[in-house]
């Protein structure tokens, strides 16, 4: 199966091939920072089954990951793994905004104080245990 997305202009197209391996909501402080929002919701995809289509700009925000951005409108769109692995797509960066959901919460414990989580999904301090 084929999941399509793009950029808020159209100038980046990708295409996510397979299931996600996990979705996730990670509320740490260097993703509300780097997207300015309060948590960044992504599907996770081995980059390998991820084709991209138009310029994008990147930047190294550790030695392992970079955030990926459309230099033309600056839609944040992903976040990948410089050792080639994987990929954290924005779920709202899909054309099917609704096609993903996530399964868990990470790093509650950066969480904003005004953001209640009570829908139901596992909640975890920090690092889900199960990787990656």
């Amino acid at each position: 199966m084929s999941h399509k997305g793009k950029c808020t202009c159209g100038a980046v197209t990708f295409v996510a091939e397979g299931d996600p391996i996990n979705i996730r909501a990670c509320h740490c402080h260097q993703r509300q920072s780097a997207f300015s929002s309060p948590f960044f919701a992504r599907a996770l995809f081995e980059q390998a089954k991820v084709k991209v289509t138009g310029t994008t700009a990147a930047h190294l925000s550790s030695p392992a990951l970079e955030r990926v951005l459309c230099p033309q409108c600056g839609t944040r769109l992903w976040a990948r793994r410089t050792n080639g692995t994987f990929m954290g797509i924005a779920l709202s960066a899909f054309e099917e905004r609704d096609l993903f959901s996530p399964t868990e919460h990470i790093w509650v414990s950066e969480k904003v104080a005004w953001l209640e989580l009570n829908d139901g999904l596992p909640q975890h301090p920090e690092r889900s245990p199960s990787l990656p």
